[in-house]
């Protein structure tokens, strides 16, 4: 294969969790759909939201593409102000129109990752097939990862929001993995998270198992489990998704058996999400 060849890098599992998800928040976004709405726990409405996600989704077709789309300085209060920013230039808030272009964008970002080349091997391939992104640089298996994170996170607030069952699911909550864990160091409260040190090993229910290493103000995220650890996680993924994506407090999942704990410090694991400032 030559180096401007086309070339399927993404997996049929995750090219469908991302077209799905698109379309499951389109159906949303349907007829009935207030733009009004207010968003729990959240500034916004289901027009802003929905507004965002669209936009979030042209960006992430446009990187997909190769495109350089600087936004926010990659962290939490940069990228909320480029939120803030990119939503006052942009006026369309009619659910049924942005439900229409989430979908699109989705499509279009697909579209981009098949038509992308494929770097010649050896030295600066890697650097060849990273993508600049918001949240620092990503091969394009992690930035379909993060693609299908930000619909679900926005989609299951558009859900709430209209009185409607979310599209977050085991699966696909497996398949935005490979983000999250990307994500992770780049989203730590260093304050929160100075003096602090401890290892935790951490599994999703049916689905896979990493250690986290807190160590002074840093992360260390790593597949696999070690021997020794102060604090073992047992979590639903839908429960972990949510708790990592902010949308849900560590205190209610343990009350309902979604997440068990255990080890020389089990009373760490509530605390857990305190030491990470979702964007």
């Amino acid at each position: 294969m030559t180096a401007t060849a086309a070339h399927t890098s993404l997996s049929p599992r995750l090219v469908e969790a991302i077209t799905g998800s698109a379309a499951d928040i389109a159906r949303l976004l349907g007829p009935g759909a207030d733009s009004a709405a207010p968003i729990p726990g959240a500034l916004w409405s289901v027009g802003e939201s929905a507004a965002h996600l669209a936009l979030a989704n042209e960006l992430m077709a446009d990187l997909a593409r190769g495109r350089q789309r600087p936004y926010g300085d990659g962290t939490p209060g940069g990228l909320a102000e480029a939120n803030a920013r990119s939503l006052a230039d942009y006026g369309e808030r009619d659910p049924a129109v942005l439900g229409a272009a989430i979908a699109r964008h989705a499509h279009a970002f697909i579209e981009a990752a098949d038509q992308r080349p494929e770097p010649e091997p050896g030295p600066g391939t890697a650097a060849a097939e990273a993508v600049l992104t918001p949240l620092g640089p990503m091969d394009l298996e992690v930035l379909a990862a993060y693609l299908l994170t930000h619909m679900l996170g926005h989609g299951y607030d558009l859900a709430r929001a209209l009185g409607r069952p979310h599209m977050i699911s085991a699966e696909r909550v497996g398949l935005a993995l490979p983000f999250l864990l990307t994500a992770m160091p780049r989203v730590l409260d260093a304050s929160a998270a100075a003096g602090h040190r401890a290892r935790y090993r951490i599994g999703l229910r049916g689905g896979p198992r990493f250690t986290v290493t807190i160590a002074d103000g840093a992360v260390q995220v790593s597949p696999g489990l070690p021997d020794r650890t102060d604090c073992t996680i047992s979590c639903d993924p839908v429960t972990f998704f949510l708790m990592a994506l902010g949308r849900r407090g560590p205190w209610s999942a343990p009350a309902r058996g979604q997440v068990l704990a255990w080890g020389r410090r089990p009373w760490l694991a509530p605390g857990f999400t305190h030491y990470f400032r979702a964007p």
